[in-house]
């Protein structure tokens, strides 16, 4: 299993030079199993950027949406594939609390957008999982996701295959101020043993309680969270837009720290656009 980082922001890009390391672009992490099953996780900005590596293969894409804020969908328009006559891309929409499960596709409409998604040449179709069912299969791999915690709702979803585990929570909240969808030992739970765990680390302890209810974490809390799951390795994701290189890498290392204090045999890194971890 193969995971590469296109967008690791959350809320909105963040262009400029004090943002180069880790990257501008909003969510989206691409899951290559080693039988060739293409997994994206969120379609946010950096989606553009891995349609012009997909769009040599024509092979089934499936796309996995935690929800529809824009900083997770915003980057689909731009996704070469579903220009492409004869792909099949499939689309599992978040667990959210309205009933817009193909806002990816309706934004692609009206006065919002030149083109309009009807037209799109690629067999697009969204997979909209009944609420009781929790897990799926994708090919080989199994998939199962939880509700997070966020305003609004959605989903996290771990991958199993290849005798691997990945978690994906982002936008997840784990000590929010409204009724959780979710509690840490559930979390805990789901995240048990993983090889990988990409988890929301949006914010710092001096951002609450300001920010308290606004749907992310704290890299910390985040950090704790792993710990408690005993996975092996954990990258923080959804960075602030306005958070800069050098912010990011204090955050990282003050997590790195926090694991050493807790005896933990985790290793961590800040995710970064670009970047290509192999499980």
């Amino acid at each position: 299993m193969q995971i590469t980082y296109y967008g690791v922001r959350g809320s909105c890009p963040a262009p400029g030079p004090e943002f180069v390391k880790y990257g501008g672009n909003t969510a989206c992490v691409h899951v290559s199993l080693n039988d060739g099953t293409d997994i994206i996780l969120d379609a946010g900005t950096g989606i553009k950027n891995l349609g012009q590596t997909l769009i040599s293969k024509s092979n089934d894409i499936h796309l996995l949406l935690s929800h529809n804020h824009w900083d997770h969908i915003q980057g689909f328009p731009f996704f070469a594939p579903i220009y492409q006559g004869q792909r099949n891309i499939y689309i599992t929409p978040g667990q959210i609390d309205s009933h817009e499960y193909d806002a990816v596709l309706k934004q692609m409409s009206g006065s919002v957008f030149p083109v309009d998604y009807q037209t799109l040449p690629a067999n697009i179709q969204i997979v909209k999982q009944p609420e009781a069912i929790h897990s799926w299969k994708i090919g080989k791999a199994n998939i199962c996701r939880l509700t997070m915690n966020h305003p609004g709702g959605g989903s996290a979803f771990s991958i199993e295959a290849d005798n691997k585990k990945l978690v994906y929570i982002t936008d997840n909240e784990l000590y929010p101020p409204y009724k959780k969808n979710t509690d840490f030992l559930d979390w805990a739970n789901f995240c048990q043993d993983a090889d990988l765990i990409i988890h929301d680390a949006q914010y710092v302890m001096e951002d609450m309680p300001a920010k308290s209810g606004w749907g992310h974490s704290v890299a910390e809390e985040a950090v704790k969270l792993a710990m408690a799951s005993r996975a092996k390795r954990m990258a923080l994701y959804s960075h602030d837009p306005n958070r800069t290189d050098e912010e990011i890498a204090k955050i990282e290392s003050h997590c790195q720290y926090v694991i050493e204090l807790g005896g933990a045999d985790l290793a961590l890194y800040a995710a970064a656009e670009g970047l290509t971890d192999i499980l």
